[in-house]
């Protein structure tokens, strides 16, 4: 395994793309946007210097990281020395399909597709391709190179090598592991939306505050960031979808609290848009109810 295209390069897709570097890999991270390589680049050159800075890492081993990236605006050339594609674009059903017909008709046959999804089906996901042996997800977590987890989900056909391939890959970018079968919603995501949506059940009731609320779970449940930090960071928009997909396959439990789908509605995204449930256009994070 030598080089790795990550397509997207938004939030996931930048940040797999610094760890798989960090790691030892060739890493080229396409998307059709100029400005979002642009902002990548620039954000994980940040990443970098903040490590210098903190003594976390050194000059040489940033310079030779830095070194192994490369951005692309051609999804179709860039994957075609590809070893493994990890795909980060958003948790939509027809953008996937889109960008897997793309891996499979200008990647090499050897080539392994991952999928980093948080909720949805390796198997459907597979399915868009030719290669279901050599499909899996890999649900990583954001901010990815302070997250140590990578969850992941082997689909029906996937093979035992691919699952082993796979895990070599999350060692090799510094990652703790968990294999586990498809189910929506997986481990993390299951719990994480329960927990966030019944948040917003309590906010929109009235029960306590944003501050009440969210300090009881953070320090009551010790939980590294209170509910509503954390759906501004993960993105309203992202957090709406999980939980419908989620609904639509088990049900009621995970109906979206119409406040959130309210927030979604006014375009109150998280931190990316400036406002979500908190404010941050202003000095820090203030409460936007």
């Amino acid at each position: 395994m030598q080089h790795i295209v990550v397509i997207g390069a938004g939030v996931m897709g930048r940040g797999i793309a610094y760890v798989g570097a960090a790691g030892g890999f060739r890493v080229t991270v396409a998307d059709v946007s100029l400005s979002a390589l642009e902002s990548a680049e620039n954000e994980i050159n940040a990443t970098f210097e903040k490590g210098i800075a903190r003594h976390k890492i050194t000059e040489q081993w940033a310079y030779e990281s830095k070194n192994r990236l490369k951005f692309a605006s051609s999804l179709e050339v860039a994957v075609t020395e590809a070893d493994l594609i990890i795909e980060a674009v958003p948790e939509k059903a027809d953008i996937k399909k889109q960008i897997f017909e793309i891996m499979e008709a200008y990647a090499p046959k050897h080539c392994y597709f991952a999928t980093n999804t948080s909720t949805m089906s390796p198997t459907e996901i597979a399915s868009y391709a030719m290669r279901p042996d050599k499909t899996i997800a890999m649900h990583f977590f954001n901010p990815v190179h302070k997250m140590p987890l990578v969850e992941i989900i082997r689909g029906l056909e996937t093979s035992d090598k691919t699952t082993e391939v796979i895990q070599e890959v999350a060692q090799k970018m510094g990652k703790e592991m968990v294999i586990i079968n498809e189910f929506p919603g997986f481990v993390t995501s299951r719990i994480s939306a329960l927990v966030g949506k019944e948040a917003f059940y309590m906010l929109q009731e009235g029960l306590g505050s944003l501050e009440e609320i969210g300090k009881a779970i953070k320090h009551g449940l010790h939980y590294p960031m209170g509910p509503f930090e954390l759906a501004d960071l993960v993105g309203l928009d992202t957090r709406l979808n999980n939980l419908r997909y989620l609904y639509d396959k088990l049900g009621e439990k995970y109906r979206p609290a119409p406040l959130l789908e309210q927030y979604a509605k006014a375009g109150r995204l998280g931190r990316k848009t400036g406002k979500g449930v908190y404010d941050y256009t202003g000095d820090g994070m203030v409460e936007k109810t």
